[in-house]
C-alpha cells in the first residue's frame, strides 16, 4: 500500500470515528428529548386529572343546583297552566 492511499485510509477512519461520535450524541439527545416530552405530557394530563379530582364535588354540587333550578322552573310552568 503506497503512503498516499494509507494517508487517505487513515483520514477516512478518523472521519468515520468523528461521524460515529456525532451520531451517538444525536441519538442520545433525541432519547433525552423523547423522555422529557413524555414527562411533560404526563405532568399535563396528571395535573388535569388531579384538578378534576379535587373540583369534582363542586361540579356535582353545581349540577345539583342547576337541576333543582330546572325543577323549580318546571313547577312554576305547571302552576301557571
Amino acid at each position: 500500500m503506497d503512503p498516499e492511499s494509507k494517508k487517505l485510509l487513515e483520514e477516512t477512519l478518523a472521519l468515520a470515528k468523528e461521524n460515529n461520535s456525532i451520531l451517538h450524541s444525536m441519538r442520545r439527545s433525541m432519547r433525552f428529548q423523547r423522555m422529557m416530552t413524555i414527562l411533560y405530557w404526563v405532568l399535563i394530563i396528571g395535573s388535569a386529572l388531579g384538578a378534576y379530582y379535587f373540583i369534582q364535588p363542586y361540579i356535582e354540587q353545581l349540577i345539583g343546583v342547576y337541576s333543582g333550578a330546572g325543577d323549580v322552573l318546571n313547577n312554576i310552568k305547571q302552576f301557571g297552566q
